[in-house]
Formats: structure tokens, C-alpha cells, sequence
């Protein structure tokens, strides 16, 4: 449990944390209800070497590559081919469960299939790792931008679906992504999770003319997206490449680019985020070229995202590029209407991108300028975000020196994390307090007991 600032215990908003299954090798275990003891066990027994717990753990947690006579050991134990292990490496060759089909056609039928097979399930599914192997996602991308949408009319012959029942659906769009800024994703997940079970009954068991049906494969494009947001703040990786997948299918049958471009840029964050750069830039790459000649909103987003996965490979004169085009789409984006999903990207989200980019690239003076312009313009109702920027200037206000100043942005940080059901910030949070309390001054023990009081 936790208290907060008037002393008032709640419950933890990161309690079930620990149930996320953050490596492959422990949904194994999972899958298997072996301990990390049994795990080490068998392969002692196979390999006549001693059987240490904390192997595994080093396996799990730290990212250490067990050598190849273990692997071996293990694939044996599992029933995999060894040759799989040597071709596929470390940890891919795991047997990780039920994965996403990518030869899925791009097609109603496929289109409904994939809906069915994510909504519900995506939401059970605690896998905090990505089940996409290297190159899938982008070649799913180059699949999207080179397919022309197929006709809907006359493809179903249930009973019909009216333009005022779509009415509905879009119309709650706006409030379930003000409750995903304003509570985290792990707040939201369940709830767009049903809406969405809702849209794929409907649209599997229905009939619709084509508009209808493209507005309805529109809705659930959206809900997908959200759905995927929420499980990827929360820490459930798998889940959001399966949302994602889904919502990458059915802006194909709503005939809606600029979505699918949307589909592409939040995938690209989350291969950032995992240390995979170049497949982060191939998706934003088809983002942007996906996009054509969307609302100037839209591609200065989806420009600030390739310039981040330009950071992330440390290309500093390609993400510099990106950012001169952002600027200039954004120098005119009041100007244009774009899709309500795209209200979020203000000027403040457009500075704080822009941050983001000069944060991976250490330019932290940079970082720093365009962070205050963020937090200055930035909207109480996106409290999450908030948090995310305050905890980065935080980090870049300690690399130019001033840890004083950088604990008391962590201060203002902490409550929204608690607040928010972001596990992504959780681990900001942890990060930067662990980094900050190697400082022994009076301000970094003051910050040790706040933080320690409102998560621990």
C-alpha cells in the first residue's frame, strides 16, 4: 500500500506489477509452474554443473545470455530442436505461447479473425515482452502501404448497422483517451478492451453498407489503438503488438491511411523504447510515407517520430532533418482540421517531442529549453504526460549540474506517477530516484523518503 500527501492510505497502483511476465524465459516457467530453482535444476541435471537460482534470475533480470551448452540443455528440456537455437538466438528459439499469425490477408475475413483473436484475449495476455521477431513489424508496414482496401458492401448479411449506432461508438472515442492521459493505462485497458469486443460483434455479426462499414472498421482501428497504448503504458508488451496488429488491419478496411500511419508511429516508439532502432525507423519511415498528404498535424507528428528513431541510432543530422520538417508542418497546423486523435499533439507535445529527441542524443541544454517551453504550455488533463516530462528534465537538469533543482521536479513528478497507472513512468520514476540518491546532500535524503513513502 500506499500514502499519500495528506498521510491517507491507498492501494498500489503498481501491486500487480510483478504478475507482467517481463522475459520469455519466465512465461516459460510460467507456462510450466516451474520455479527459477526447478528451472536451473534441470538443466544441472542435463549438463552435471551446479544448480544456482540466481542464473535464472540473471537470465530474467539482467539480460545476461546463458552460453550455448545451456541453451542446448534447456532446448532439450523444452522438446525445441537444437538447430533452432543456433538459428533463431537468445531468446527467441523460447517456445513464448500463442504469437501473432503475420500471414494474416488483408482482407474482411482476416480483418474480423484478427479482431476476434484480440479482443478479450489481448487483455489477459501478461506477456511484458515483444512476440513480433525482428523485421515483422516492418514488413508488415510495406504489406499496409502497397494494398488497396477491399469493398465491404454486401460482405456480411446479418441484421443492419445504422449510421446512428456509429454515431455512438465515435462519440466515446474522445472520452476513453481522456481517461487514458488523465489515469495511465492500466486504468483503461479493461474498458476499451470491452468497447472493442462490442465493435467486433457487431461488425462480424452484421450488415452494412461500404461508408457504414468503413466508419465502423474506423471505430475499431481507434479502440485498437488506444488499447494498445494502454497495455504498452502498463507494461504489457504482447498485448499491445496484438492490438496493434489488429488496428493495422482494419484502418486497411476503413480505407483510412492516415490511422494506419498512427498504427505504425506507436509501434515505432515501443521498438525504441526495446532497443530496436532500426526496425523503430523503418515503421515511423512508413508512417510518414503512409501519411501522403495528411493534415499538417499529422506529419509533424509522425515527423518527430522518425526523429527519434533517427536519435535512438545516434544520427544526429538525419533527426535534425526531421525535426526542420515538423517545424515547418507545425508552423501551420491551427490552420488545417485533422483527426480527433491527433488533438493531443499540441505545441506543448510538439516541444516535448522534440525534447525526447535531444534527450537520447545527450544534447541536454537543448533537452532542457524545449522541456521548460512543454511544461509551461503543457494541460492539467494529461497529467501522465506531465509526469513523463517533469522526471526527463529532471534527468537533464542533473547532467548540467543543478541536482537541487533536478529533485524538485522528481518531487512534482511523484504524486502523478503514484496517480497515474503508467508502469513506464513507474520505472522513470525508480530510475531517476536511484540515480539522484547516490548524491548524498540534503535534498537527495529529503527526495529518498518522499519517494520511498508514496511507491514502497
Amino acid at each position: 500500500m500506499i500514502r499519500d500527501e495528506r498521510g491517507t492510505v491507498r492501494s498500489d497502483p503498481f501491486q500487480n506489477q510483478s504478475r507482467i511476465l517481463v522475459h520469455p524465459l519466465a512465461y516459460v516457467r510460467h507456462d510450466r509452474n516451474w520455479s527459477q530453482q526447478d528451472l536451473v535444476d534441470k538443466i544441472a541435471r542435463r549438463l552435471n554443473t551446479a544448480a544456482r537460482r540466481e542464473k535464472a534470475w540473471r537470465w530474467e533480470r539482467w539480460g545476461v545470455v546463458p552460453d550455448l551448452a545451456t541453451q542446448c540443455a534447456l532446448a532439450d528440456e523444452l522438446g525445441v530442436p537444437r538447430q533452432a537455437v543456433r538459428e533463431l538466438g537468445w531468446p527467441h528459439w523460447l517456445p513464448v505461447g500463442q504469437r501473432i499469425d503475420t500471414d494474416t490477408p488483408w482482407t474482411i475475413d482476416g480483418g474480423l479473425t484478427l479482431l476476434r483473436e484480440t479482443a478479450g484475449a489481448a487483455v489477459m495476455d501478461r506477456r511484458g515482452f515483444m512476440i513480433l521477431g525482428v523485421g515483422a513489424a516492418a514488413t508488415l508496414a510495406q504489406q499496409w502501404l502497397t494494398l488497396d482496401p477491399p469493398p465491404l458492401r454486401s460482405a456480411l448479411d446479418g441484421g443492419p448497422l445504422d449510421a446512428s449506432l456509429v454515431d455512438c461508438f465515435e462519440q466515446r472515442l474522445p472520452t476513453l483517451r481522456q481517461i487514458d492521459a488523465l489515469l495511465g493505462g492500466g486504468s483503461v485497458r479493461d474498458v476499451v478492451d470491452a468497447e472493442l469486443r462490442l465493435v467486433t460483434d457487431l461488425l462480424s455479426n452484421s450488415s452494412y453498407a461500404d461508408s457504414i462499414g468503413r466508419r465502423m472498421f474506423a471505430v475499431a482501428t481507434e479502440l485498437g489503438r488506444i488499447a494498445g497504448w494502454a497495455s504498452f503504458d502498463a507494461g504489457h508488451q504482447a498485448a499491445a503488438e496484438r492490438y496493434w496488429v489488429s488496428a493495422l488491419h482494419t484502418a486497411h478496411l476503413a480505407d483510412d491511411r492516415t490511422a494506419g500511419a498512427n498504427i505504425l508511429k506507436c509501434m515505432s516508439l515501443q521498438r525504441v523504447d526495446s532497443d530496436r532502432a532500426e526496425e523503430a525507423l523503418a515503421l515511423a519511415t512508413a508512417a510518414v510515407d503512409g501519411a501522403g498528404d495528411a493534415p499538417a498535424r499529422v506529419l509533424a507528428m509522425f515527423a518527430t517520430r522518425k526523429a527519434r528513431a533517427h536519435a535512438a541510432l545516434n544520427d544526429a543530422s538525419a533527426a535534425e532533418r526531421c525535426l526542420t520538417s515538423a517545424e515547418t508542418h507545425m508552423a501551420r497546423a491551427d490552420d488545417e482540421p485533422g483527426p480527433t486523435w491527433a488533438g493531443y499533439f499540441d505545441q506543448a507535445e510538439y516541444c516535448a517531442q522534440v525534447a525526447a529527441c535531444y534527450l537520447m542524443l545527450e544534447r541536454h541544454r537543448n533537452a532542457d529549453r524545449w522541456l521548460a517551453q512543454a511544461l509551461d504550455l503543457h494541460p492539467t488533463t494529461r497529467s501522465r504526460d506531465r509526469a513523463t516530462y517533469l522526471i526527463w528534465r529532471a534527468g537533464v537538469t542533473a547532467s548540467l549540474g543543478d541536482v537541487e533543482q533536478a529533485c524538485a521536479y522528481v518531487h512534482r513528478a511523484a504524486p502523478e506517477v503514484v496517480k497515474t497507472r503508467s508502469l513506464r513512468n513507474h520505472h522513470r520514476l525508480m530510475g531517476i530516484h536511484s540515480r539522484l540518491t547516490k548524491y548524498d546532500t540534503p535534498a537527495t535524503r529529503e527526495l529518498d523518503e518522499r519517494v520511498r513513502g508514496l511507491v514502497a
